[in-house]
């Protein structure tokens, strides 16, 4: 059982599938990836990129991590977004959280989680940052939703200040940054209404101060 061959069995059935529909799929999707988007995202099983936006394999840059966190201390995730932007020159790079996330929902609880604590640390940055917003709303469960949305505003203005988009939008590469979140109750997904693009450069502040 070490194989775990229902897996192998549902990827027999799924390329059998996609080359029925396109016998040439495989064929295009070896030569060259070349997608307009990056998504940055959070390692949830229930919140599958490519699906979630109707995108073929190929279509879509994917990194993931536990709460979608942009830290510029982490050298996978700037490694992703520097091979996005200045190898597959995507145009648009988008921050997408979740409603009711565990990793927020852990940040929140006051209880030790182990290794996981120490990564969570970002998290509590934005609580402290927003900290009477968050204590002004009562019930814990729409207070885990609000620093979801309040998160993923944080990561796009960490995204915008890194030297690899400054450096794009120096060079004149068209290049956008958004931030949305996904609501696992009915598959839908929300613009937070924080996009960024290089004339937004010089106001990254105002990022911070208005809400979503």
């Amino acid at each position: 059982m070490r194989e775990l061959p229902e897996l192998f069995a549902n990827n027999r059935e799924w390329a059998a599938k996609m080359t029925r529909h396109d016998p040439d799929f495989f064929r295009r999707l070896s030569l060259q990836q070349s997608p307009e988007y990056l998504w940055i995202g959070c390692s949830d099983s229930r919140v599958p990129a490519n699906e979630i936006v109707g995108l073929a394999p190929g279509e879509m840059f994917v990194h993931r991590n536990i709460a979608n966190i942009v830290s510029h201390a982490d050298l996978n995730c700037l490694s992703v977004l520097q091979f996005a932007i200045d190898v597959l020159h995507v145009r648009h790079v988008i921050v997408t959280g979740h409603y009711n996330c565990g990793g927020v929902r852990a940040s929140l609880d006051d209880k030790r989680h182990g290794l996981v604590d120490n990564w969570l640390r970002h998290l509590h940055d934005v609580q402290l940052r927003y900290h009477d917003e968050l204590a002004a709303v009562t019930g814990f469960d729409e207070r885990v939703d609000r620093l979801c949305e309040l998160n993923v505003r944080e990561q796009v203005a960490n995204l915008a200040a890194t030297t690899i988009v400054q450096d794009a939008w120096t060079r004149g590469q068209p290049l956008t940054l958004h931030g949305w979140i996904y609501d696992l109750k009915d598959g839908l997904l929300r613009d937070l209404d924080c996009t960024l693009n290089a004339d937004d450069a010089v106001n990254l502040g105002a990022l911070r101060v208005h809400g979503v």
